[in-house]
């Protein structure tokens, strides 16, 4: 596994900064403990108080020149406000806000170290069910008009555009020893993925608030509740996008197969065939896309998450569209 992300220390946060967050957050910070997980730059940590209570501190500043690290806090923090009748009970609470010396700070309420991975057969049951819940809540809503209804159609373009820039070979170049395997299946199931990524863009209503990114880094499991957080690319949408992303980055992380994963989701709410079947294409092609790409500065290990989940996800489609075994994914390293 690549190393981790350059990440500030405390003390190499600005004194000005350090001391508005003490001033909202209405007391010391006695300690700062950096916190890792997503394959972000940015400033994460979980701050102990004087006065016995806790907070996440979260900030984009300006990134190390040549860096790749985009923060996008300004996009996260608008959907804290405006969102918050459809989130509250599944994100933490937003104490705070405040920028200063080019850092724009969010203070959050902590929700502690990871609880996932593992993924265990009962944390992901709870976690499936909880998010269908969380989706049920919101389907049909009226949600801010200013949220985009089409984030997703993004996904449903990446293996034509692949295949019309000769782009295939570089995914097949990942197998190594095993790349003219890789070109062989990609040549057999190329007809299916295009035809299958391309319903994203004809999907149907009801649509549901998405978030969008969830992984492990960016939840908590409290009890039988998933909490997420990192909500910069909440949109509207199919459940089913969601719940696809979802799901196969469970499996890539070594937890219960997609499959398993949705059906969990489906003991509280159903979802549609053609909508999952276009939406698993489409990730599929996103990390086909992107995991043989060069490293990107300052973002050492996202390369290496993108083709376990490349492997996680295209996997499930050849066992979801009927597809030949890609057995050339075995050579693809992580």
């Amino acid at each position: 596994m690549p190393v981790r992300e350059e990440k500030p220390r405390w003390s190499e946060v600005p004194r000005i900064v350090r001391d508005e967050a003490e001033r909202r957050v209405r007391s010391r910070v006695v300690r700062a403990i950096r916190a890792y997980g997503g394959y972000a730059a940015s400033a994460t940590f979980h701050l102990v108080l004087a006065n016995g209570r806790r907070a996440f501190f979260k900030a984009g500043y300006p990134p190390p020149p040549g860096s790749a690290a985009i923060f996008p806090i300004d996009r996260e923090e608008k959907r804290y406000h405006a969102l918050a009748p459809w989130m509250r009970r599944w994100a933490p609470r937003l104490l705070g806000s405040f920028r200063v010396a080019d850092w724009h700070v969010l203070l959050l309420e902590d929700l502690g170290p990871a609880t996932m991975p593992p993924w265990t057969a009962d944390k992901t049951r709870r976690a499936a069910r909880s998010y269908a819940r969380w989706h049920r809540s919101t389907l049909g809503a009226r949600l801010p008009r200013w949220l985009s209804r089409t984030q997703h159609h993004g996904f449903g373009i990446y293996w034509s555009r692949l295949a019309e820039r000769g782009e295939l070979l570089g995914t097949a170049s990942l197998a190594g020893d095993a790349e003219d395997d890789a070109r062989e299946w990609i040549d057999v199931a190329l007809p299916v993925l295009r035809q299958r990524e391309r319903d994203l863009t004809r999907s149907r209503r009801p649509f549901v608030l998405l978030h969008f990114d969830t992984r492990s880094d960016n939840v908590r499991l409290v009890g039988d509740r998933l909490v997420m957080f990192d909500w910069p690319f909440a949109s509207v949408g199919p459940a089913e996008f969601d719940t696809a992303a979802f799901a196969q980055a469970v499996a890539a992380e070594g937890g219960p197969a997609p499959e398993r994963v949705i059906g969990w989701y489906e003991e509280v709410l159903p979802l549609r065939s053609r909508e999952l079947d276009a939406s698993i294409a489409g990730i599929a092609g996103y990390f086909a896309d992107r995991s043989w790409r060069p490293p990107m500065p300052g973002l050492p290990r996202i390369r290496s998450i993108q083709r376990r989940q490349l492997k996680a996800t295209l996997a499930w489609a050849a066992r979801r569209f009927d597809l030949p075994d890609p057995r050339w994914l075995r050579s693809v390293p992580d």
